[in-house]
Formats: C-alpha cells, structure tokens, sequence
C-alpha cells in the first residue's frame, strides 16, 4: 500500500495537471466525468460515454406539467411601462388591458399583446365563487397576483386593492399598496371612489406605488350603490363623475377607469382629462377598454348572466366541454390512452419482470 503522503502527492500532481488543460465539455457532466477519470485513472470506469447535449435534454420531458412556453418566434416583447403608456396616450392610441386571475390566464394576455394585465377582485366571483367582490381578502388577492406575475412578461400589471383594505386611513392603504407590490409583484394598484380618497391617492404614490383610480359603478360599494347599476345618468351625477375624477387625477393618479356609465359622459371626462382613462361600459371615447376575461372568452356556463357591455369573443366553455366529455368517453371505452399515449419497455426487460412476479409474491 503506497504512503498516504504519495498518495496525496500524485492527486495533486493529476489535479494540476487537469486545471492546465484546456478542455471546453459539452455540459457539467462531461467536467465531472473527465475529472473523475483523470483524477483516480482507469481503475475507475466511465459509466456512461454519452454526454446528453441541452438540445436533447429539452426535447424529452417526462413530466404531467407543462414548462412556460417561448413567446412569439422566440422573441421577447418589449416591456410595457408607466412611460410607455403615457406615449401611448400621447399618441391617441388606445391602450388594451384584460384581467387574469391565475398563470394560465396571465400568460395567454401577455402572449396575446394585451399592454396592460388587471388582477382584479372580480376573481372573487369567476375564480373563486363568490356572490361578489366584498368578499375577496388581501391575502387572495396577493396569491393570485403573483401567480399572474409569474406568468406576465411583458404586460403593465395592476393588482386591485381589495375592500377593507386601503378605506381606514392612508396609513393602512399605503401598507396595503406595498404588500401588493412587494409580495403580488404587480407594478400598480387600483382603488375604487371618488374625491374623498384623493389624500390617501396622494400618500399612495409618495410612497412610490403607481394608482390607477376607478369612478362610476364601483362594484365593492354595490351596495351603496343599490346594486350594479349605471352612473352619471343625470346631470348632477355625471358632474359628480367629473370631478372625482378631477380629484383623483390631482391627487397623482396616473390612470383612471371609468365603469358603467352614458358613453357621452366618459367621452367627456377623458377630453377634460390630462391622463389616460380606460373604460368597461363606458363607450368608445376612452383611451383604452378593459373587459372580464372569463366573460369576453365565453368561459362560463350558458345562461349565466353577463353585462350588456361584454361582447362576446369567443366560446371557451362549449370547446372545454366538448373535449372533456370526449375524454371521458374515451376512458370509458378504453380508447384512451392509445400506445401513441404510452412509455414502452424493451421486450427482455419486460419478459425478466415477468419472471420475477411470482418470486416477489412469494418472498412477501
């Protein structure tokens, strides 16, 4: 048996001998592999002369979850931002936003070019059954916007604050605001009301949290409200609209949507307006438009109730239908899963299993 010190001795000897050649290996396996075999010699045997390059690697993927996929001929698009909005504005051209409550739905709008991705309380009633948005908490709220974020590359994110959590004081709305942004990871806020939340609008966006106001139907007052009704139908109450809009564009907001009122009206506030407005049922006057993505996908139940101003593009409840009750079908009739469907095994392997069944039953 050779000394401790020799031994020592020789791997130092191999080790720098290995760090002066300049190898460059396909991966890290063929670095492992190379050294091991350099450093103990032949008396330990490579396992396994294939090096699988990242090309084969990625094209095998033995797994029930689906990696996210590449955008568009594999190029990134250009990350929307505050500014990037403003020019839009600037430039007349209208700006689109969606919603999104999961990763599946933030990652369709992003790689459909949507510029700007709503995390709403409206998940309270499409993804998680409620009877309206009152019900929905911070902590759903933020769960959601990061599943969304995860999802969303390019797309402005705004995440809603939900009711309960910014009316107290502004101390508590800049808390919550932070929360959003820190833990959600969306990139703007959005609070419903009027002039009497400009101050907490204002303490919001010192603290360097981009807000988006929301006027007209204001879905977590419905109550106060007497339901989902439409606003600034007269005069007094559209010049109200006006000015809590005016308000909230003086206290920093940089965005405002405008729900659930005469088109002539929100037409009007966005002339007399300096920021972009966004509507959903307030006609086509608005610098951009915003629509439910489960209700302009058709992803709901026939028969359920849907607002006059959704429009309807397409059908995602009928086709999930129809390939679920195929599915199901073909489970039942053993048509599924084909062998296309199934992992083979090599016949020897397969006969040498066999063989040992009877001898595993045996031993238990």
């Amino acid at each position: 048996m050779a000394a401790p010190g020799s031994v020592l001795r020789r791997t130092a000897i191999a080790s720098s001998s290995l760090l002066r050649t300049r190898v460059i290996p396909a991966t890290a396996t063929a670095i492992r592999t190379q050294a091991t075999h350099t450093l103990l010699g032949s008396r330990c045997p490579v396992l396994s002369s294939h090096v699988p390059t990242p090309r084969s690697l990625s094209q095998t993927r033995h797994s029930s979850y689906s990696a996210p996929t590449p955008s568009e001929n594999g190029k990134a698009r250009k990350k929307v931002t505050i500014q990037t909005l403003q020019n839009m504005h600037k430039k007349g051209e209208p700006i689109t936003m969606l919603t999104a409550h999961d990763f599946p739905s933030a990652h369709v709008a992003d790689a459909s070019g949507m510029d700007m991705v709503l995390v709403g309380d409206s998940l309270g009633m499409v993804a998680l059954g409620m009877e309206n948005t009152t019900e929905v908490i911070m902590e759903e709220m933020i769960l959601h916007c990061r599943s969304v974020a995860r999802a969303t590359k390019a797309a402005f994110i705004i995440g809603d604050l939900p009711m309960g959590s910014y009316e107290v004081c502004a101390e508590q709305a800049i808390e919550s605001s932070l929360r959003l942004i820190k833990e959600g990871r969306v990139h703007g806020v959005k609070l419903e009301g009027g002039q009497e939340l400009a101050p907490t609008i204002k303490r919001i966006t010192q603290a360097g949290v981009p807000v988006v106001g929301h006027v007209g139907l204001t879905p977590q007052r419905q109550n106060a409200l007497g339901g989902f009704r439409v606003q600034g139908k007269t005069a007094l109450s559209a010049t109200k609209l006006l000015r809590d809009a005016l308000a909230m564009q003086e206290a920093g907001a940089f965005m405002l949507v405008l729900e659930a009122m005469p088109s002539e009206v929100a037409s009007i506030i966005t002339q007399k307006l300096r920021i972009p407005t966004i509507g959903i049922g307030a006609g086509n006057g608005c610098s951009g438009q915003v629509l439910v993505q489960v209700d302009m996908t058709g992803n709901f139940q026939p028969g359920r109730f849907v607002p006059k101003f959704v429009k309807q593009y397409a059908d995602v409840w009928d086709e999930a239908a129809r390939g679920i009750s195929l599915y199901r079908d073909e489970v039942k009739s053993r048509a599924f899963p084909s062998e296309e469907y199934t992992y083979p095994i090599g016949k020897d392997e397969l006969a040498g299993f066999q063989k040992t069944v009877d001898e595993v039953f045996r031993e238990a």
